[in-house]
């Protein structure tokens, strides 16, 4: 029981450590929650410290949910975990490391919006289908410059590629991917319910290069 229930609380205690907090308070940022929309994630980073400073928060991000994982697989092939499935015990510690990011317990469990985290914990889990979920991202955010919408974007293309290759081809994926990619759209659709009321008000902020020009709008 142990040997399983560590890597879970792990997974979660690496993916609730707020990066962003960490990485703007080092770059001169006395409190990142006072800037811009207050979110902890890279692009309220990008916005308040600069680009150096969100692509550490960005790569330590994804670096959590790599991590998580990692340490999870390690633990099941080498401690014999027994009452979960190899497939099924790295998905609960996929979800574990997510909401740490969502729910950091080290800042009050107010964190950021999961899709870097999520991100980081797809891409060891399923890399095909991530990278054209990233792609998704990359057009939706190039045509529109709404990374909100990007990124809710990728996450539903993530989906709906796992249910192409699990119902539609020959393809052998487990299901419990299937059902993992559903949550992770859910949990990235409603952690953006904020920037969704905002794009249909029309007054989501567009992502831009500037730092001066990226307001309201961020995702992570």
């Amino acid at each position: 029981m142990l040997v399983t229930l560590l890597p879970i609380v792990f997974a979660y205690l690496v993916g609730a450590i707020p990066f962003g907090l960490i990485v703007a308070h080092l770059a001169g940022v006395r409190n990142l929650r006072d800037v811009g929309s207050g979110n902890i994630g890279s692009t309220n980073v990008w916005r308040a410290a600069g680009p150096t400073a969100a692509a550490w928060v960005f790569a330590g991000d994804i670096g959590k949910g790599v991590i998580a994982i990692m340490m999870a697989s390690y633990f099941h092939t080498q401690f014999e975990v027994t009452l979960l499935s190899y497939d099924l015990f790295l998905v609960v510690c996929a979800v574990m490391a997510v909401l740490g990011h969502i729910f950091p317990v080290y800042v009050g469990f107010k964190g950021g919006k999961g899709a870097n985290t999520g991100l980081g914990v797809m891409l060891v889990l399923l890399p095909i289908p991530t990278l054209i979920a990233v792609a998704a991202f990359l057009v939706v955010v190039t045509v529109t410059r709404f990374v909100s919408l990007g990124s809710m974007a990728g996450a539903v293309t993530l989906f709906a590629v796992v249910a192409a290759q699990r119902y539609l081809t020959a393809f052998d994926i487990a299901p419990v991917y299937f059902y993992l990619t559903l949550l992770m759209a859910v949990l990235i659709v409603l952690t953006h319910r904020r920037n969704i009321a905002r794009l249909v008000r029309g007054t989501e902020s567009r992502f831009v290069l500037s730092t001066r020009s990226n307001k309201a709008g961020d995702h992570v």
